[in-house]
């Protein structure tokens, strides 16, 4: 609404890519309804092969969870997207993650986040599958086209291209 008042309703294209290496899935197939009815917006989830994680596009850490299985960026055009690492690993309280940034770094697509320890998210979590959720998408996503695949690569695939409003 503030746009059309102030005139600024000039539409951008978004490119969201991989924030890690794995396969491209939809938000359909992660096991959590607050995911898969995307409660907190819509997206896509990667079933991760290893435990870097990278940033999916350009913009400013905007929260980055104090146990560092979660991580929100917000682009230049006011895109907020969310990687959550895992389902159920904020029980982890922490332990095999590690955050590389802070609230209000600049970041680019492809930088390094977090990092964590698959085999224990494993061990102790109740699955690996990562979801990338637009939380602000019905605010700002005027269309959204998903690209799923076998084999993503962290900070080059593109998972994701959307139209904001």
């Amino acid at each position: 609404m503030l746009k059309k008042l102030f005139g600024n309703n000039k539409s951008v294209e978004e490119q969201i890519v991989a924030p890690v290496n794995g396969k491209v899935v939809p938000l359909d197939d992660v096991d959590d309804p607050v995911f898969s009815q995307r409660m907190m917006g819509d997206g896509v989830a990667i079933e991760p092969t290893d435990g870097k994680v990278v940033s999916p596009v350009s913009g400013e850490i905007v929260q980055l969870f104090p146990t560092n299985h979660a991580v929100g960026i917000k682009t230049k055009s006011g895109v907020e997207v969310l990687v959550h690492i895992g389902l159920e690993t904020v029980s982890m309280e922490g332990e095999g993650f590690e955050g590389h940034v802070t609230t209000g770094d600049k970041v680019n697509a492809g930088d390094h986040l977090i990092t964590f320890d698959m085999d224990l998210v494993k061990e102790k979590a109740k699955s690996t599958i990562t979801p990338v959720v637009i939380t602000n998408y019905d605010d700002v996503v005027e269309n959204f086209d998903p690209s799923y695949s076998d084999g993503a690569n962290a900070g080059e695939s593109t998972i994701a291209t959307l139209k904001t409003k």
